[in-house]
């Protein structure tokens, strides 16, 4: 497929939303959502979605496009969202992919295939899940060892959804997790991108907008959002409702921990899952690094990367 994505990747309260936007309306893109909480309906205060008025400046794609209670995967993602990139291409604009799951962007650049058996089966994740509960995950790692001891290697015990992801794809499909993925390194990429990483110059600048996201998500009605989410049914334990914001939510309304509690830990953990974040895209040795002094500034960004943009 001919033409070229651009990435605007990076962590949690980085701009990503506004310059990808400033980036569609310059380049006549359109946004391809990257992030995999956006892709429930109803979860809009919490996730940081694009509000109305942003969506009207630039058309989005992959936001809304799944129900909470679904168990959204990464290839449901890049089969979705290479349709949407394919699309674009054809009639000649250019995606714009913005987002901070860095699962889901490299695996939608590179291509990655996922044949049925890849996906999953529902029945075996559930099976190894409870082996994990009743064995406990140092057992299950050994287990992993096995038969991908390069796998193994890299996980905590603690880690469960990895490690029994790890098993049920081996059992699937007879090839190993390590094996997989050296085989997608080995492909060609299937989109020529222009990567852009967005940090701050100062950590306790990013630190500081997190926490300011948080409280305007408190004053925007996040305790309201995951309200109606739970009356509307939707279980406390499943996928959606583990996100950062909600899963501390609800534990509040629910009488487990106060509302003043739920602050303080959504503001930790979206700070650590920042500092993940940073690890993932820092691996990137082809991305151009944006650095922001002490607030977001679009304008000066694409003055600075003009010189790309037209290459």
């Amino acid at each position: 497929m001919s033409g070229r994505v651009i990435v605007v990747a990076g962590p949690t309260a980085t701009g990503k939303t506004r310059l990808g936007i400033e980036l569609a309306r310059r380049c006549g893109g359109e946004i391809v959502s990257a992030d995999s909480m956006q892709v429930y309906r109803g979860m809009d205060i919490g996730t940081a979605k694009a509000t109305p008025a942003e969506r009207a400046e630039a058309v989005h794609h992959m936001l809304d496009i799944a129900e909470p209670w679904e168990d959204y995967s990464v290839s449901r993602y890049v089969r979705e969202a290479s349709a949407v990139c394919d699309r674009l291409l054809a009639e000649g604009k250019t995606p714009i992919l913005v987002g901070g799951t860095g699962l889901y962007i490299d695996s939608l650049l590179a291509g990655r295939e996922f044949s049925g058996r890849q996906e999953g089966d529902e029945a075996l994740r559930r099976a190894l899940g409870e082996e994990y509960d009743r064995l406990g995950g140092e057992t299950m790692r050994e287990q992993l060892r096995a038969f991908d001891p390069e796998r193994a290697a890299k996980l905590h015990p603690g880690d469960k959804r990895r490690i029994v992801r790890a098993i049920e794809v081996y059992r699937l499909t007879g090839k190993t997790i390590s094996q997989h993925d050296a085989e997608t390194r080995a492909l060609p990429p299937r989109y020529d991108s222009l990567r852009l990483v967005l940090n701050y110059a100062d950590r306790a600048a990013l630190y500081a907008r997190i926490d300011a996201r948080v409280d305007e998500m408190f004053r925007a009605g996040l305790f309201e959002e995951v309200e109606r989410l739970l009356a509307a049914g939707l279980s406390p334990a499943c996928t959606a409702m583990q996100a950062i914001g909600y899963k501390e939510t609800a534990l509040a309304l629910s009488g487990v921990i106060s509302r003043e509690e739920a602050a303080v830990q959504i503001k930790q953990n979206s700070r650590r899952y920042a500092k993940r974040q940073l690890t993932w895209f820092g691996r990137d040795a082809l991305a151009h690094r944006i650095t922001w002094a002490a607030a977001p500034d679009p304008d000066a960004a694409i003055k600075q990367i003009a010189p790309l943009l037209s290459t």
